[in-house]
């Protein structure tokens, strides 16, 4: 029953949700090559690239696996790898060509989803409901831009 559920729980089915159908929408859309954990991985690219070691981090996965995995976003042509302007001796991972092609697939699936959203809970509580988030994130979010 919900009401046993705990709300971090409750969240993350929500999210777990999300993800499926924006993952299904890039199959659907002729991207059947990215996995979840690939896909998990390349959301956390920032726009101008992010070390493969604070991409592990917020994975919360082995810098091994992070590594083994862009390995695979970038034969399939998601990402790229390019020296860090303020780091001759780093590298970041970018997002490239057919990512930036399949991201507008997974920004209108992420817009039904939030459509979808509202409709079912009423346009007062999805405010709410993104406030709150919003303002919990402050202290759940380690990785949140600064001001945001």
């Amino acid at each position: 029953m919900a009401g046993d559920l705990n709300t971090a729980l409750l969240m993350f089915i929500a999210a777990r949700s999300a993800e499926n159908r924006i993952l299904a929408a890039l199959r659907r859309a002729g991207y059947d090559d990215i996995t979840l954990a690939q896909a998990r991985v390349a959301a956390r690219i920032g726009p101008d690239g992010t070390r493969l070691t604070d991409l592990a981090e917020q994975a919360q996965v082995a810098k091994q696996t992070a590594s083994f995995l862009v390995d695979q976003l970038e034969r399939a042509g998601y990402v790229e790898r390019t020296v860090d302007p303020t780091d001759a001796r780093a590298r970041l991972v970018r997002i490239a060509r057919r990512g930036t092609e399949a991201l507008p697939v997974a920004r209108a699936e992420e817009a039904r989803i939030e459509a979808e959203w509202t409709e079912h809970l009423g346009v007062r509580r999805m405010k709410q409901l993104r406030e709150a988030l919003t303002l919990l994130r402050e202290i759940t979010d380690p990785y949140r831009p600064t001001g945001a």
